[in-house]
């Protein structure tokens, strides 16, 4: 077993890699995009594509480490017996989930806006994880995922922060996974909101996790291969 050490705040973190996966949270047309879903709630989608790059360099680390990567979707089926009508209501009256968008029906299962990104395309293998709601835990199999693999930890990249990110990672401690949010590959359409974000993450001592960049992460994982290959 090859230990490494990730900086972090609050402190560091030993990271093992055999049981750490990278989830990438709803890096999706629909919210990243014009057109999508975020628009149509009023944001300005500019503001995630900063999350972008970091968010792919800590994916090219993850896979050259050979570590699990799960993506997650936003998003509700065709029929919409899924979506409930509180979550439905939001939004301007002919934009509103299940409309029709520039690229498809607003957030439904199947539609271009529904996809990832092409920068953040998942690689043949790497689990999908489809889901109702704004935590990624909530109605999916990620658990069952996780756990068979035999995960404890989890670097978690994505959008937004302080919606389904910190949801996610909220699950996730209830559930016993050590989380660490990498800052920079996360995004928000308010940026004080992804700063308290991620401060909330830290806080007290790390009371939902760690929060790390993602040149110290991918250092993380690139040294954790060099060392498994010299072993």
């Amino acid at each position: 077993m090859t230990t490494i050490e990730l900086a972090a705040d609050p402190y560091p973190i030993p990271i093992d890699p055999g049981s750490t996966a990278l989830v990438i949270i709803d890096m999706q047309r629909d919210f990243l995009e014009p057109g999508g879903f975020g628009e149509a709630l009023g944001n300005d989608v500019g503001q995630l594509r900063g999350a972008i790059a970091p968010c792919r360099t800590v994916l090219e680390a993850a896979r050259a480490a050979g570590i699990l990567v799960v993506h997650t979707r936003e998003g509700h089926a065709p029929h919409m017996a899924d979506a409930p009508p509180a979550k439905v209501s939001r939004g301007k009256p002919s934009a509103r989930i299940g409309d029709p968008g520039p690229m498809g029906r607003i957030l439904i299962r199947g539609e271009p806006g529904h996809d990832i990104i092409p920068e953040l395309a998942p690689a043949a293998g790497e689990p999908v994880v489809d889901k109702p709601g704004k935590g990624a835990f909530f109605a999916t199999d990620l658990d069952l995922i996780l756990r068979t693999r035999g995960i404890a930890t989890l670097l978690v990249c994505g959008v937004t922060t302080e919606v389904c990110v910190h949801t996610t990672i909220r699950e996730a401690n209830d559930r016993g996974y050590r989380c660490v949010a990498v800052g920079d590959a996360c995004g928000s359409y308010f940026p004080e909101f992804h700063r308290v974000g991620l401060a909330m993450i830290s806080a007290q001592g790390g009371i939902f996790g760690w929060v790390t960049d993602s040149a110290a992460a991918a250092g993380a994982l690139a040294s954790a291969g060099v060392r498994a290959a010299a072993e």
